[in-house]
């Protein structure tokens, strides 16, 4: 049995995880809206903990729920595109898409049942243990899917590679009996066949990259999860018609160009124009690796082959943390990823390069008279929030130049010197009255929004999410919900213990990077603290829970009071020593004061489920980050958490009922 427990909570995160990434490949929906499949793989897995009735027949549906998922992404996937000449999203083959309502809904409705099918086996053998002991055993099931997910993501494998991975361990947990019950798993992997074996397609740990074929010239476009993002192309080329990316050499023209930094390197456009104006040493920055292999093998420069040329396989921010070096010219080369951090957060890869701190690091490296630039196909409110920050970093206004663009979005290049004489402007930034100038810091890194506050499409959303989750849970829960209440406290420890886990991917992400093995390592961090907690409470169960609670909110109050500036000016060992101490430390208490009051409860699955849908409340309070920012969240925790303790006193006040042990079902197979 516990092998079966092992194997089902390694594939079940691993599934989330995965699903988490590939869903956002192929709906552009999903890029605005980071944590919705996160939301419903909670849903998901508290369902299927909380339902007791037919666990095994829900389990057996975990295939078919599978190849609904991936056969709906891959008959109605959303990209990007254009309608009559205007960007818009487009269907398969050019076609209209979907609604975004009706996408959306269908692929969270479908992704609830994968994770509620999955989670019901889970539950299955998580009841005939001892509760300390079944959430041991899950939680390094967990840590296993996480590498898993990793080791995937390293060597850059498509879909079917997943695919492969989580048929063989639907089979062996027994989800599917007989040949005939092989037919969804079959054709599950064979839809992830035909979309691995697309033509010219790559997988990144971050994303799906889609080449176009080559023109006469040498240039190809290249499409990142559906939308274009780049074209590799010839200097001549991008001399007559790319020419704003040539205004920042212009605009200093003293400017000795002994080293150039390129961030957003991409596959080497902005490097090999470096090169053209003469730069006697390029750092080319790129998050992608396999951005930085096309640029290899395929620019038809080759900028990436000159020996003038250092490339860097990393975060732009982590970069600039590790380097001493001084620039001439630093240039934000259209660093635009939409794509966002793999399971919380509302964080995209270049987050943390346009807050205020960013820049102020970027200055400090510069050269006596270096300059900073930045150009994109801009919209005006964002023109304004980088230029006031450019302004307030520099103190003084950038150079503004502005061409003819893609509709609202026009080319926009920025460029500013501490010592303004260096530079020869046509016409400075100004702040426009009709907008908000105010720039963006490491705290509240959302460069694209039009001002605070949550989106009105990103309110209906939850709120939908809200309701439709209720529904479900009254739906599925039946009789059982009568059992959940004396649960309530752990439902707020999953809300407390969602926004903490955050917290900690967004601070590392800060202080390490962006990159996807900061992220997992992240993951495996906190599942670390967690099960050394789960082994503390077993060995020594606490006699003072008031004690731990009074620990655990000085903990996160401490995390609080701490400026992530502070942890930024330290070295690299002393930032990552006090970054775990800061940041694991209220996780680790928080779970031992969960596993300590999870060590008594009667119905283990039942405990557990409104643990994970209490995480719900969690993952719908993260997007209040989008108003306050990210350390705002950590007193939303202590309230959660403070919540937690007034509904425990009463559970503690009550005799412990003694611990059900599930019965084994007689649908499932011998255990292993």
């Amino acid at each position: 049995m516990g092998r079966r427990l092992l194997l089902a909570s390694a594939l079940m995160l691993f599934i989330e995880l995965g699903l988490i990434r590939w869903t956002g490949a192929y709906n552009v929906y999903l890029s605005f809206f980071t944590n919705f499949i996160l939301l419903a793989s909670f849903l998901g897995i508290g369902l299927g903990f909380l339902r007791q009735e037919g666990r095994a027949a829900l389990f057996g549906l975990t295939p078919w729920f599978l190849v609904a998922l991936v056969g709906f992404l891959a008959v109605f996937p959303v990209a990007g595109g254009r309608a009559d000449g205007v960007l818009t999203v487009v269907g398969a083959f050019g076609m209209p898409a979907l609604p975004k309502w009706i996408s959306l809904g269908v692929v969270f409705v479908l992704s609830v049942g994968v994770m509620a099918g999955i989670a019901s086996g889970v539950a299955m053998w998580f009841g005939r243990f001892e509760p300390l002991v079944a959430y041991r055993l899950d939680i390094v099931g967990s840590l296993l899917g996480v590498g898993g997910f990793a080791l995937l993501s390293l060597l850059e494998l498509p879909p079917l590679a997943w695919g492969i991975l989580v048929a063989t361990g639907l089979v062996a947990a027994g989800a599917r009996r007989g040949w005939r019950a092989l037919l969804p798993i079959g054709a599950f992997v064979l839809v992830l066949t035909a979309l691995s074996v697309a033509p010219r397609t790559d997988w990144s740990p971050y994303q799906r990259i889609t080449t176009t074929t080559v023109a006469p010239d040498g240039s190809f476009g290249i499409d990142v999860n559906g939308r274009p993002h780049q074209r590799a192309m010839p200097v001549a080329f991008m001399r007559s018609d790319q020419a704003f990316r040539f205004v920042p050499y212009a605009r200093s023209p003293g400017n000795p160009l002994g080293s150039v930094l390129v961030i957003g390197a991409g596959s080497g456009n902005d490097a090999a124009i470096a090169l053209a104006e003469g730069a006697a040493h390029v750092d080319a920055v790129e998050i992608d690796p396999v951005l930085v292999r096309l640029g290899l093998e395929r620019h038809p420069d080759h900028p990436y082959q000159d020996p003038r040329v250092s490339v860097h396989v990393d975060d732009a921010r982590a970069f600039l943390h590790g380097s001493d070096d001084r620039y001439d010219l630093v240039l934000f080369a259209i660093p635009d990823s939409l794509a966002a951090l793999a399971g919380q957060s509302s964080l995209r890869l270049e987050s943390y390069l346009f807050t205020r701190e960013a820049l102020e690091e970027v200055r400090d490296h510069l050269a006596p008279g270096g300059a900073v630039a930045m150009y994109h196909y801009y919209l005006p409110v964002v023109v304004d929030r980088y230029g006031a920050a450019l302004a307030a970093v520099f103190g003084t206004p950038p150079c503004l130049d502005v061409s003819e663009g893609a509709g609202a979005r026009a080319r926009t290049v920025l460029t500013v010197s501490e010592e303004p004489s260096s530079l020869a402007c046509d016409a400075t930034w100004q702040p426009s009255a009709a907008r908000p100038t105010t720039s963006e810091t490491d705290d509240y890194p959302f460069p694209y929004l039009a001002g605070r506050g949550v989106p009105p499409f990103y309110v209906v959303a939850l709120l939908a999410i809200a309701v439709a989750s209720l529904a479900a849970i009254r739906l599925a829960g039946g009789p059982s919900l009568a059992q959940v209440r004396p649960y309530l406290d752990l439902a707020c420890m999953g809300a407390a213990f969602l926004l903490l886990e955050t917290t900690n991917v967004v601070r590392f992400a800060l202080f390490f990077g962006t990159t996807w093995i900061v992220n997992a390592l992240v993951f495996g961090g906190i599942l670390a603290s967690v099960l050394i907690a789960i082994e503390v409470a077993a060995r020594r169960p606490a006699r003072r829970v008031g004690l731990l609670f009074a620990l655990l909110f000085a903990s996160i109050a401490v995390a609080f009071v701490v400026p992530p500036r502070a942890l930024l000016d330290l070295a690299p060992i002393p930032r990552f020593a006090a970054a775990t101490i800061l940041g694991f430390t209220p996780v680790f208490l928080g779970n031992l004061i969960f596993a300590n009051r999870f060590r008594d409860v009667a119905s283990s699955t039942l405990a557990f489920g409104a643990n994970l849908l209490g995480a719900i409340a969690g993952g719908l309070f993260e997007y209040t980050a989008l108003a306050v920012g990210y350390r705002a969240l950590l007193p939303v925790v202590a309230l959660a958490y403070a919540a937690a303790f007034l509904a425990g006193r009463h559970a503690r006040a009550r005799p412990a009922p003694p611990i059900a042990r599930e019965a084994p079902d007689p649908a499932m197979s011998a255990p292993g």
